[in-house]
């Protein structure tokens, strides 16, 4: 049965999809989460925030951009870019509270990114967290 972090999983991958180009990933993304066992309320949740982010990306890639020190947002790895986008429409847009998104932005990339993603990750949603405050 697949939980929220497994919802989580699945957006950023056709978050992923979508920024290398893929612009059927829309078109495909009931296969894609059908492919990963993504059902039911999970579905919904996993559809709400990906439409959420899509519709939000331009206010999400603001964001992100104003906190990113010394670094380019073009030269961001794409799995980086999205996971950073979908947590901070978390952060933005969403009710849980940004130390939980922050967290499960952390562990997502542990499992997609580079060694020193996680770090880089955490330290730009913890900027973007503050100043939401």
């Amino acid at each position: 049965m697949a939980t929220r972090h497994h919802a989580r999983m699945a957006v950023v991958s056709l978050l992923y999809a979508l920024d290398l180009g893929n612009r059927n990933s829309t078109e495909h993304r009931d296969e894609i989460l059908e492919e990963k066992k993504i059902r039911n309320k999970q579905r919904a949740f996993a559809l709400e925030l990906y439409e959420g982010v899509v519709s939000h990306l331009d206010d999400c890639d603001k964001q992100i951009v104003a906190h990113l020190k010394e670094w380019d947002f073009e030269r961001l790895g794409s799995i980086e870019r999205a996971t950073l986008r979908l947590a901070t429409y978390e952060i933005l847009f969403g009710s849980l509270d940004s130390a939980v998104v922050i967290n499960e932005a952390v562990e997502i990339t542990k499992s997609f990114g580079t060694e020193q993603s996680p770090k880089f990750i955490n330290g730009v949603l913890d900027a973007i967290s503050k100043e939401k405050k």
